[in-house]
């Protein structure tokens, strides 16, 4: 496993490095989240440069986040993925959707929020990588009960990839983290106050 110093968006070249690397191996599709785009667009050049024939799919959050029926990726990324042989996902988040909507209203936390909390002990990119994972697969981009290497990261960009088998939703506790390929040493966010790429 690779240890970065600290976690954001100076990663993202190696992240997505050792993650084409070990899906190259596994002979495996990749995942990766990216609300902007600039994420997909670097991984996408990446595996062009070197081959890889896999599938990517980019897994973006669902419309409405921020402003009412606007996706916070711009339609030029989305069209621009699509065009470089991405696929894309758009969905709720996997590891809150509907109970953040609860829990803002009424307060408290419910269980997929608990299981997003204990995921981030690993680093906010674990947990990326998980429910991005698990959207793409209840979206049939992914194939089901094989392994997929996954994307994720704490801050603009990448800098969190693992090998994991994603279950469903409905099943997503049968999800299993195989290998951490790569995470930052020190997790906390180093600008909180910003999207994800």
């Amino acid at each position: 496993m690779t240890l970065f110093e600290a976690a954001g968006k100076q990663n993202t070249d190696a992240c997505i490095r050792i993650a084409l690397d070990r899906a190259a191996e596994l002979d495996c599709p990749v995942v990766a989240a990216s609300t902007l785009g600039v994420t997909a667009l670097a991984l996408l050049s990446a595996a062009a440069q070197r081959g890889f024939a896999r599938p990517i799919v980019i897994v973006r959050g669902c419309s409405g986040k921020n402003r009412q029926g606007v996706n916070l990726m711009p339609p030029e990324a989305k069209a621009e993925i699509l065009a470089r042989g991405g696929h894309i996902v758009t969905a709720a988040h996997a590891l809150s959707a509907g109970e953040r909507g609860i829990s803002t209203r009424h307060r408290g936390a419910y269980p997929l929020e608990i299981m997003a909390e204990t995921l981030r002990m690993f680093g906010h990119g674990t947990k990326v990588c998980v429910e991005a994972a698990v959207m793409a697969l209840n979206a049939d981009e992914l194939p089901f009960g094989r392994p997929v290497v996954a994307i994720g990261g704490t801050h603009r960009g990448a800098d969190t990839a693992v090998v994991l088998t994603p279950s469903y939703s409905a099943s997503i506790l049968d999800t299993v983290v195989h290998e951490i390929l790569c995470k930052p040493f020190d997790i906390r966010n180093p600008d909180p106050s910003t999207t994800f790429d």
